[in-house]
């Protein structure tokens, strides 16, 4: 059976259950992301599921950010220990798949008899990172009771994490567009809009009725916040980030 932390006997009962929603609201903030791009994958997939599935969703450390489930489970689910914020590592749970790929930073494939948590003792369950720049972000995991549905839901767990990556690298992209069009005055981007259409610092001073110095002191702005170091370079990050 899973392992929670019992910290009432520090902490009254409701300050307690404010702790583990805090700690969890802290903690999955910064991944709000990637627990987007987990619903928006898992929503084109179930619908074409008819057997049981249960999909898990942690962070880097194991913490379960976010959970889908085949209609069937909501009552099972309801009444067991997952909950948002849980922590799948060996020592809080036992061994389960996610705590496998963790420990070993590859894909696992975990079959019911292998797993010490009596939850998952009639699962199969597949547990793989998610990798982005070469750094694990997180952990997908898909589980089913039927073993007839086990090759089919290992096949899909394989490609989910391609189109999640995709779609949250993205995702990292648009929000880096936004920050830096929020940061780049009107001016600057139309100083970098006509940098992309090969003027000259002179030509864009008239172009824009302003002097070639000024033209510079915005070029140079341009080149900080995009940290580059030619009109190239500039060119090249606006044009990836579509900020004109």
């Amino acid at each position: 059976m899973i392992n929670i932390i019992d910290t009432s006997g520090r902490l009254g009962k409701e300050d307690c259950l404010l702790s583990n929603t805090q700690q969890f609201i802290r903690r999955s903030a910064p991944n709000q992301l990637l627990i987007e791009v987990f619903q928006d994958c898992i929503f084109n997939i179930k619908e074409h599921l008819s057997g049981t599935f249960l999909f898990l969703l942690t962070d880097e450390e194991g913490v379960l950010l976010a959970m889908d489930y085949s209609p069937n489970l909501e009552r099972t689910v309801s009444r067991s220990p997952i909950h948002l914020g849980m922590l799948f590592t060996e020592d809080h749970c036992g061994v389960n798949a996610i705590s496998e790929a963790i420990a070993q930073g590859c894909p696992v494939y975990l079959p019911p008899e292998d797993h010490e948590n009596s939850f998952f003792k009639d699962w199969h369950c597949f547990s793989i990172p998610l990798i982005v720049n070469q750094e694990i972000i997180g952990y997908l995991d898909v589980s089913t009771i039927n073993a007839d549905m086990k090759s089919e839901l290992i096949a899909i767990a394989k490609l989910i994490p391609a189109d999640m990556l995709i779609n949250y690298q993205d995702q990292l992209v648009n929000q880096a567009a936004e920050q830096l069009s929020a940061q780049l005055s009107e001016r600057q981007l139309n100083v970098l809009e006509l940098i992309s259409q090969g003027l000259t610092g002179k030509a864009i001073a008239s172009e824009l009725k302003i002097k070639e110095s000024t033209v510079n002191h915005h070029k140079k702005i341009i080149f900080d916040k995009l940290d580059v170091r030619s009109s190239s370079e500039a060119v090249s990050v606006a044009t990836r980030m579509s900020l004109f």
